[in-house]
């Protein structure tokens, strides 16, 4: 019997934690410059991991005001351990705290699978909100 992993929001992992998760998932734009990453895990507004035996197996981080908008930044599970409802978790934990903000955002791959998940949790794609009144908006450097 696999034991659940635990959800903590009071964890912070370690760079080489962060690094290995990222890389894991093909999220090399971020390990690139490892200790961006840190920085910017370490600036998130809410960090929860999930830890399988002590393993750091998934992250969601959100970052925003948390009053009137907050931002799904990163969720991740490492691919080892998929379909076991760790993405799931870790979203709706991350985001507890903040169920009256109006505005829960985030912004994904074009794949199949990710919209699934994400309107499995009560998502909606931009266009299927307003059609014709709200658009998002991107730059990347």
């Amino acid at each position: 019997m696999r034991a659940e992993p635990t959800i903590a929001d009071d964890d912070r992992p370690t760079r080489a934690e962060l690094v290995e998760l990222y890389d894991a998932n093909g999220w090399v734009a971020y390990t690139r410059d490892p200790e961006a990453l840190e920085r910017g895990v370490a600036g998130s507004l809410r960090i929860v991991t999930a830890r399988d035996r002590g393993r750091l197996v998934g992250l969601a981080r959100v970052v925003g005001d948390g009053a009137t908008i907050v931002y799904l930044q990163d969720v991740l599970v490492h691919p080892d351990a998929h379909r076991r409802g760790i993405g799931r978790a870790l979203l709706e934990a991350v985001f507890a705290p903040y169920a009256a903000v109006r505005q829960h955002v985030l912004l994904t791959d074009d794949e199949p699978a990710q919209r699934a998940f994400y309107e499995a949790l009560g998502f909606a794609e931009v266009r299927d909100v307003a059609p014709g009144s709200l658009r998002a908006f991107v730059r990347f450097a």
